[in-house]
């Protein structure tokens, strides 16, 4: 039986659609795509495009998981690219930095496009921050900026400080930062139930609340879920850290990470002006970082403290309070009115993991925390690998993958020991 969505924001202000049905009998496919968050969704878009017969089988609702629970931020960050660069050189030789840095972009153009063509209303917005806290930061961001206009981005990025940065944000913590307006925000519970809808609308079978149980390997696969079964040609794993399928091949590579997110009570307007007037998404320099924007009926969206513990927290409000207090000393004793949990799928390397556990059956999972462009992106890789373009699906599936050989108690342990270690080494520095 499916669970309803986590109470947030984007639950409570999503729109309504009628439900999918349940998978009941057997049926015939293309494709299964297994998972109905932005992966497997956009996947079936891809696909459908293609002229594939495609159907999409999700346990819950779609965007049950962290697609529909983040911070709904879409930017060109890769926490992966210093080692992308080491391991796609392999693969591309002197066009890796080219390559990389289209990358960044390559998810928004592909998101504007589709909100576009299908006319979804997903208050998708431009404008975001980059925020420095130290000095420190700023080299980086400088750094960043100098490259943006190297390659043509002069008109769209700026290093702002002083009476620039505060003609963009009240918040007296942050010293400078880069203002990129090719950045976006979004409703992402929205974005990806227009997409769901748009994908239907192209030929796409989703059933919802359809749980796959197993999946019988060989020419053509069964995928089989509690009340049904599909036999198809090719089956794509789109579940991120939410599912178990398959991990007998994947195990050791992706480790959920608990991610909180609040949501304010409504601000009044002239503050909400006062606060962040040209209504931009933001998020710091630091390893283990805050981000926050404001929603379309203007309340504060704050998340941060990433837990790799494995352990959900036990008062997502009051652990996060003190640090949205801090960032917006006018929002002092706001009140909350939504408070949730994600999982969010992160691998050592923050290179997204994509793959094959058999010849017809590809996966692909573990965006680290920048999943909303790059999920767009990993979608029409998996779908021209499906449909015989391998080349940048090999470039992926080429990386040297850090497997940690230890079970999941010890491996979280690991994991929060060494993010403890770099929020301290950064502290210090």
């Amino acid at each position: 039986m499916q669970e309803p969505h986590t109470r947030s924001y984007y639950a409570a202000t999503a729109h309504a659609y009628p439900a999918f049905p349940v998978l009941q009998g057997e049926t015939e496919a293309d494709v299964v795509v297994i998972g109905g968050g932005f992966t497997g969704v956009n996947a079936a878009i891809e696909l459908a495009d293609r002229g594939l017969r495609v159907v999409l089988l999700e346990a819950n609702r779609i965007g049950w998981g962290a697609t529909g629970r983040n911070g709904g931020q879409i930017t060109g960050s890769l926490s992966g690219d210093r080692a992308m660069a080491r391991e796609f050189r392999r693969s591309l030789g002197s066009e890796t930095e080219n390559y990389i840095w289209n990358l960044r972009w390559r998810g928004h153009d592909i998101i504007r496009k589709r909100v576009a063509r299908f006319g979804i209303d997903c208050d998708l917005k431009p404008g975001h921050l980059q925020a420095a806290l130290k000095p420190a930061h700023v080299a980086e961001l400088r750094a960043l900026v100098a490259e943006a206009e190297a390659r043509g981005m002069g008109d769209e990025v700026r290093y702002v400080e002083g009476a620039d940065l505060r003609e963009l944000l009240d918040v007296p913590i942050y010293i400078g930062g880069v203002h990129n307006r090719r950045n976006m925000h979004v409703h992402s519970l929205n974005l990806v139930i227009g997409e769901a809808q748009a994908a239907a609308g192209l030929g796409v079978r989703i059933f919802e609340d359809s749980e796959v149980i197993g999946i019988t390997r060989g020419a053509r696969p069964v995928v089989r879920t509690g009340q049904g079964r599909v036999t198809c040609d090719t089956v794509l794993l789109a579940g991120n850290a939410y599912h178990h399928l398959g991990r007998s091949r994947m195990r050791g590579v992706l480790f959920p990470a608990a991610l909180g997110i609040i949501a304010t009570a409504p601000i009044a307007e002239d503050v909400a002006r006062a606060i962040n007037p040209q209504d931009i998404a933001v998020y710091d320099d630091r390893f283990v970082l805050d981000y926050h924007r404001l929603s379309a009926d203007r309340r504060l969206i704050f998340g941060g403290g990433t837990n790799y513990s494995g352990r959900d927290s036990a008062d997502i409000a009051a652990e996060l309070r003190p640090a949205l207090e801090r960032t917006y000393p006018r929002l002092k004793g706001i009140g909350i009115d939504f408070a949730w949990s994600g999982r969010d799928g992160i691998v050592l390397n923050r290179i997204p993991h994509l793959g094959r556990i058999a010849p017809n059956i590809f996966y692909a999972e573990g965006y680290s925390g920048h999943g909303i462009a790059t999920t767009h992106i990993v979608a029409e890789i998996m779908a021209g690998a499906i449909t015989g373009t391998m080349e940048e699906f090999d470039v992926f599936d080429a990386v040297h993958r850090l497997r940690l050989p230890i079970g999941n108690w010890l491996t979280h342990h690991a994991l929060a020991l060494g993010m403890a270690y770099y929020t301290l080494r950064e502290r210090l520095t």
